[in-house]
């Protein structure tokens, strides 16, 4: 009799597993790719914003890179062309470094013999419109920086209208069907913080690179201007 109760349970134990082995379905791996895919639209201009970001930073980080090179050589050329008489020679030395602080003890070259006060105008002047052109664009990185999660909220917004109003029309809420349409529209809002991350953080490395060589200009003009003053002193 136990033998008997022992072995229908078995059967009943194997039936079991064979029927959840049947209706068990396979788990599809989770690649990057396709869930970028299926993102849906609002994924090309996240992915728009991303390139002309990661553009504007590298173009902009080598351009400050080589306006803040170490300009100690200009700049003892310019004194001793100076302090020897020879005002052409410290022009023409100003003129061919072709760099941010040589464009600007060229503009204070040219105003010598004029009160002080004008010279150190017109070497700020210059100074204002060469930072300028290391700020170009920089402002674009911080556009980027403060849209792109909000196009990644979008698309997760309109994913969900979507699968909502698919519930009305098919009066289907089982969970399997909010879950799996859900999971893939929480892909646009990923993304959207994950460009808006970058985007942020590559911004304040060109500001403060920006900073430091404006603080470099800054001490360098003021030599400059302390070196036109020694003579009179």
């Amino acid at each position: 009799m136990i033998q008997q109760v022992t072995d229908t349970a078995t059967k009943v134990i194997d039936t079991l597993n064979q029927t959840a082995q049947q209706t068990a379905a396979p788990v599809d791996d989770l690649r990057f790719g396709d869930l970028l895919i299926k993102g849906g639209w609002v994924m090309v201009p996240i992915g728009v914003l991303a390139v002309l970001g990661l553009v504007i930073f590298f173009e902009r980080y080598f351009t400050i890179r080589k306006a803040a090179k170490d300009e100690s050589n200009l700049m003892s050329q310019i004194r001793s062309s100076i302090t020897s008489g020879k005002l052409d020679s410290a022009i023409a030395v100003a003129r061919n470094s072709n760099s941010p602080l040589g464009r600007m003890l060229q503009k204070g070259l040219l105003r010598i013999g004029r009160p002080i006060k004008d010279i150190e105008g017109a070497i700020e002047n210059v100074g204002k419109i060469e930072v300028a052109k290391l700020e170009k664009n920089i402002g674009i990185i911080g556009i980027v920086a403060g849209i792109a999660p909000m196009f990644g909220f979008l698309g997760t917004i309109a994913g969900v209208i979507k699968i909502f109003y698919d519930i009305s029309k098919t009066d289907n809420i089982s969970m399997g069907v909010i879950s799996g349409g859900l999971y893939v529209k929480m892909v646009t809002s990923a993304a959207g913080l994950f460009v808006g991350i970058v985007a942020y953080v590559c911004y304040h490395i060109l500001n403060m690179m920006v900073e430091k060589v404006i603080l470099k200009l800054e001490t360098d003009a003021v030599e400059f201007i302390d070196l036109l003053e020694e003579p009179s002193k």
